[in-house]
């Protein structure tokens, strides 16, 4: 049950954050080094923030060590693998029992068109943004997700166009040393 937690509740996880580790200015660069470019050497970072390799390299690995940096990956472009339409479904649930929940992170955690899922407040219950060739893949996508959870509601808005997309986070709100 301590994963349940995990999955329903990120902010619970990571609450207590900002009394474990403080991140000075340098930190900030090389995140923001980082966000923009995964591929950048610590002698490439170290050389634009003004510090050696080494002491680079050191604060990498504590960043990665404190979970700051989760994981370093290559974004793939959506189009180029044929699943360039992209869908935000809204969920309603009559049922928010621990076992309607569990069944729930067990269906949609097996389906690899489900990119995103954020436990909602206010009308709806989730969000999911799921991402498939097109309506008829959507379809599937949707029949699938029906038959493995009773929902109370499902619907779904595909996206027409992207105007903004990033992975990279605000540093603004750090709190720095």
């Amino acid at each position: 049950m301590a994963n349940r937690g995990r999955l329903r509740n990120n902010v619970a996880r990571f609450r207590g954050y900002e009394a474990r580790r403080f991140m000075d200015k340098l930190d900030a660069r090389i995140l923001d080094l980082l966000q923009s470019n995964g591929e950048l050497s610590a002698a490439e970072i170290a050389d634009r923030v003004g510090l050696s390799k080494a002491p680079c390299w050191r604060r990498i690995q504590k960043l990665q060590q404190d979970g700051v940096i989760r994981r370093t990956v290559a974004l793939l472009d959506a189009h180029s693998l044929n699943v360039g339409t992209t869908v935000f479904v809204t969920l309603k649930t009559g049922n928010h029992s621990e076992a309607w929940f569990d069944k729930f992170v067990r269906a949609v955690r097996d389906i690899p068109e489900v990119t995103e899922i954020h436990r909602m407040s206010g009308d709806v219950d989730y969000l999911i943004r799921i991402v498939v060739p097109d309506i008829d893949a959507y379809d599937v996508v949707y029949k699938r997700l029906i038959s493995a959870v009773e929902f109370q509601d499902v619907s779904a808005s595909f996206a027409l166009e992207t105007i903004k997309y990033t992975t990279a986070l605000p540093l603004d709100y750090l709190k720095l040393d």
